[in-house]
């Protein structure tokens, strides 16, 4: 065997090995505090295919049991049968509690309905979407809501939403952006909430929700969120309930995931980019051999 292709077949094996080790599961179990179960969650989560996603549903379930997450909600865009797929499998695998949602997606709005069994159509108003989110007992959370979709949230649906995500990965890319979902989350007594609208790439969960329950159900969980009993971290500062942040500061087992690089997991993710960049260069240069005088093959032809 060619030494270049040991050298790239070895590169390639400690790239994978060190990946593996690096995304080891957090078996962390979910504290309890003052008789509170205290839930990870990440309720803007997209599973291919139609949602622009590159894992399958259950991809999605076991990545987000990989990353610690106790609670997902699987929203596809302007569908649910994608939920009830992850959903099923998760139930089989004792993956996270996984609840079927939506995204709905206007050109108004975007809306994510979560806890609900049927599709909700993208031509209704904000109000009136929230209305039949609702009564499916489901519950309403604005997507990542700025400034361009206020219009749609007047205050007759401001009064029935019942959450509005503040943290979402769109603000560590421009702090405007962060500025106005901290406005629209600052406009109404709403739920707080943070989410990864995890689309396949970068780790689901980075940013999360700590909620509250005395019930680790499906239902308790819409409850929690209902009462508002949520936390929310954006490197440091804190979103949510003021007695349930207090007590989460004071107890200090809920970890500040959010931020680019929170979840990096140091020297074995770097070296499993590092030598797989470095194996795929060399398994390239044995396919594609760089020639000198500017000429190919057989053909002789010009480069």
């Amino acid at each position: 065997m060619k030494p270049g292709r040991v050298i790239a077949g070895v590169l390639l094996v400690a790239s994978m090995a060190a990946g593996t080790f690096s995304d080891a599961p957090r078996r962390v179990p979910p504290p309890f505090l003052r008789g509170y179960q205290v839930l990870a969650a990440d309720f803007h989560v997209h599973s291919f295919p139609f949602s622009s996603s590159t894992l399958t549903p259950w991809d999605t379930v076991i990545e987000a049991r990989r990353q610690g997450l106790d609670v997902i909600a699987m929203t596809p865009h302007n569908h649910t049968w994608v939920a009830k797929v992850g959903q099923w499998f998760s139930k089989k695998i004792n993956g996270p509690i996984v609840l079927t949602g939506e995204e709905i997606v206007t050109p108004h709005y975007h809306l994510l309905a979560i806890g609900i069994r049927r599709t909700i159509g993208p031509n209704l108003s904000a109000a009136t979407a929230i209305d039949e989110i609702h009564r499916q007992g489901g519950v309403a959370i604005a997507a990542h809501p700025t400034k361009k979709y206020w219009p749609a949230y007047d205050a007759e649906a401001m009064r029935k939403l019942d959450g509005a995500e503040v943290v979402h990965p769109i603000i560590w890319r421009r702090e405007d952006l962060g500025e106005q979902l901290r406005q629209f989350y600052g406009r109404a007594h709403l739920t707080a909430v943070g989410d990864s609208d995890y689309h396949g790439l970068g780790p689901v969960g980075l940013c999360r929700t700590y909620v509250f329950t005395h019930d680790a159900s499906e239902q308790g969980i819409l409850d929690a969120v209902r009462k508002g009993q949520t936390v929310v971290y954006d490197r440091g500062q804190a979103y949510g309930d003021p007695a349930l942040v207090q007590l989460a500061e004071a107890d200090g087992r809920l970890p500040d995931l959010s931020g680019p690089t929170a979840q990096d997991a140091g020297f074995l993710s770097a070296f499993s980019r590092i030598t797989a960049i470095l194996g795929m260069l060399v398994a390239m240069t044995l396919v594609y051999p760089i020639r000198s005088g500017g000429t190919t093959g057989s053909g002789g032809t010009s480069a």
